[in-house]
């Protein structure tokens, strides 16, 4: 069986250690990044299966990261989703714009965001 690595990067410890429980209970391996700086660093260096993206974020927003992940060729292809409370449509919007592969608004349940990671990664048996 294929080992998937979900970066989460979320500026909120709470938020980054609920993530990381829910992920590793459905057999994920987590990186964690604290600010959007740190968020690319670790995606070119960890090359990760895909990445959990906070909107407010340190450093750079979850746009500007989600933007430039996409824009690189060595990150381009990994799915990317925007964990974010912007809830509203036109934030929605800007985050697929952006490149996102998916938009899931706070809170969340650990089955739907799971979910969302399934359809995204190939499945393997």
């Amino acid at each position: 069986m294929t080992e998937y690595r979900v970066l989460v990067v979320d500026d909120s410890p709470t938020v980054l250690y609920k993530t990381a429980m829910m992920l590793n209970e459905g057999g994920y391996k987590v990186i964690k990044a604290t600010d959007g700086q740190q968020a690319l660093e670790l995606a070119r260096q960890e090359q990760p299966s895909l990445i959990l993206l906070d909107v407010i974020l340190p450093k750079l927003n979850g746009f500007q990261v989600c933007r430039a992940l996409k824009s690189m060729p060595e990150t381009a292809q990994i799915p990317v989703v925007m964990v974010t409370s912007k809830t509203k449509d036109r934030d929605r919007h800007w985050g697929i714009e952006q490149g996102a592969d998916q938009y899931i608004t706070k809170p969340f349940e650990a089955d739907d965001l799971l979910d969302v990671i399934d359809r995204l990664l190939p499945q393997t048996t």
